[in-house]
């Protein structure tokens, strides 16, 4: 017997009162775009559960798709049956005896939603475990770390079997905490910290800063490609790829050296502000760690946050190298981000760029130049690409070289 759809639980969802159904219809929304690829499944929302129909797609390929999406806390393939007990024992020896391999042990988790079934919990473990036992040679019981669990839910429409929890991404479905920018340099730590934005249900779209010729079409494509990562997570990822050659240029020929790091910074943010604006959102989202980097002292941040009132979220502050590694090897950026293209915030840093800048002196410095114009060209000609997770991408030149 195959499975015929793939049951979710909710897990944080389940705590929400009375906006629960907005949660869960977002849920549904972002499963549904994700699946985008695969046009024959269904999707069947409920209160307590979600069921994705496969209507003959492969369960394995669901699978996958579903791992990466907020919001899941974890699902089981699983077939619905009739509330016939016979049914359920001829459904379960078909599934355990596909399973089973020599010296396998099993054990049964039967789950009573609905009071009004014939049988109780203990006599549907009962039934459905002696009838594995008498069927299957070499099966045994056990109740503690079994190789097979067969969960049993009893529900008042019908009865669903499954012998696999896959855990899922947890967190809240993207969207339903608001709409965030994301700076995004094409290094380890922005695309953690869009993932982690993500992860809390916000909807991350992102910015990044293309100086040519100092930054080559190859370091665009390195962001673009973690761009497509992040999409996996939602179904798309939209990126806008800001030109900053002219305002950077105009920096370091206006701005004291030691200080233009701190000028283009607040440049950028300038300029993520006035997208955020157009586009809606509420907040800003950076990699910053403190003290990683010259950028990132709490100086710095001081220095740099002067020009706007905006929210800025960091994810990352408190953690160190180690842990942003990990997690960019967790969500598949890691090896992308390492390729050896430069961002324009690494090109032109200075040989001793200010760690302690003061907020005054770098208002003074900018105060001879209007930047202003030079802005408002560069938001005028941003490049919005939309990344789906379900698009392949073409073998390039690039590509064949890793």
């Amino acid at each position: 017997m195959k499975y015929d759809r793939i049951l979710i639980r909710y897990g944080e969802l389940s705590t929400k009162g009375r906006n629960r159904k907005q949660f869960v219809d977002k849920l549904k929304r972002t499963i549904a775009k994700s699946l985008e690829g695969y046009p024959s499944v269904s999707i069947e929302a409920k209160r307590e559960r979600m069921y994705v129909m496969l209507n003959g797609e492969k369960e394995e390929e669901i699978s996958k798709v579903l791992k990466n999406i907020f919001g899941i806390q974890s699902f089981s393939p699983a077939v619905k049956l009739e509330r016939d007990i016979e049914k359920v024992k001829a459904a379960a020896l078909d599934i355990v005896s596909s399973l089973y391999k020599e010296g396998c042990t099993f054990k049964i988790s039967a789950r009573r939603a609905d009071k009004e079934f014939e049988l109780d919990t203990n006599e549907i473990n009962q039934a459905i475990g002696g009838h594995l036992l008498k069927n299957i040679s070499g099966l045994k019981v056990d109740v503690k770390n079994p190789d097979i669990n067969v969960q049993i839910e009893v529900r008042t429409e019908a009865i669903y079997l499954s012998c696999e929890n896959i855990p899922g991404a947890g967190g809240l479905p993207s969207g339903t905490s608001g709409k965030a920018m994301l700076m995004l340099s094409g290094g380890l730590d922005s695309p953690v910290a869009g993932y982690l934005s993500m992860k809390r249900g916000l909807e991350v779209e992102g910015v990044h800063f293309f100086s040519p010729p100092f930054t080559s079409e190859r370091a665009k494509q390195k962001v673009i490609d973690i761009s497509e990562k992040l999409a996996s997570f939602n179904g798309h990822f939209v990126l806008h790829i800001v030109p900053f050659t002219t305002i950077q240029q105009l920096i370091h020929k206006q701005i004291p050296e030691n200080y233009t790091m701190t000028a283009t910074r607040r440049i950028m943010l300038r300029i993520t502000d006035e997208i955020r604006r157009r586009k809606e959102a509420l907040a800003i989202i950076t990699g910053e760690s403190l003290g990683q980097v010259a950028s990132q002292t709490l100086e710095s941040m001081y220095a740099i946050n002067d020009v706007t009132n905006t929210p800025i979220l960091r994810p990352l502050i408190t953690t160190d190298k180690t842990e942003i590694i990990e997690w960019a090897k967790k969500i598949d950026t890691h090896d992308i981000s390492i390729r050896p293209y430069e961002d324009c915030c690494t090109v032109f840093v200075p040989a001793s760029p200010k760690t302690k800048p003061k907020k005054e002196k770098i208002q003074y410095y900018e105060s001879f130049t209007d930047f202003e114009p030079l802005i408002e060209e560069a938001v005028n000609h941003v490049e919005t690409i939309i990344l789906k997770r379900e698009e392949k991408k073409k073998e390039t030149e690039i590509d064949s070289l890793f």
